[in-house]
């Protein structure tokens, strides 16, 4: 299995970031894969009480997030049976709009690919070790202390 993780500091264009991915694929040794899943997940403009956002501000350890997002990536994907994986998360100031991340799964059958990706949005949302913190336009911030609901 293929793995691809990238944390980035700047803002990504998501589709540049999957046809690129998409194009390695096809072009690798088993080509083009029969199913692919994938989600783009942006900043929304507001927080959870619906109070503008001004930005969502990711803090990570450099080195020991990557190693747990690919420990979580490469398990999900043996256990779904994926042929390639792509991860790319956003660390630092995301603005509202902004992709925050990107995940895409490869596998021979639609009900692979697809678990697998859910899944590995799940751990990322649950597991991943990152930090966020609201800033709200009224000049305020605070630190997330859970998820949104799926």
């Amino acid at each position: 299995m293929e793995l691809t993780l990238a944390l980035q500091p700047q803002p990504f264009d998501p589709l540049h970031h999957l046809e690129g991915w998409q194009r390695a694929q096809a072009d690798g040794p088993r080509g083009a894969s029969a199913a692919e899943a994938w989600f783009i997940g942006r900043v929304r403009g507001h927080d959870g009480r619906g109070e503008p956002l001004e930005a969502l501000e990711l803090e990570h350890y450099p080195g020991m997030t990557e190693h747990c997002l690919r420990s979580q990536a490469e398990q999900l994907g043996r256990h779904h049976g994926a042929s390639a994986l792509l991860v790319q998360h956003r660390v630092g100031r995301v603005l509202p709009g902004e992709a925050i991340v990107l995940v895409a799964v490869a596998a021979d059958r639609r009900g692979p690919a697809q678990r697998c990706c859910q899944a590995l949005l799940e751990a990322l949302k649950h597991d991943a070790p990152f930090w966020k913190r609201e800033w709200l336009r009224s000049g305020a911030s605070r630190w997330v202390e859970g998820n949104t609901a799926f």
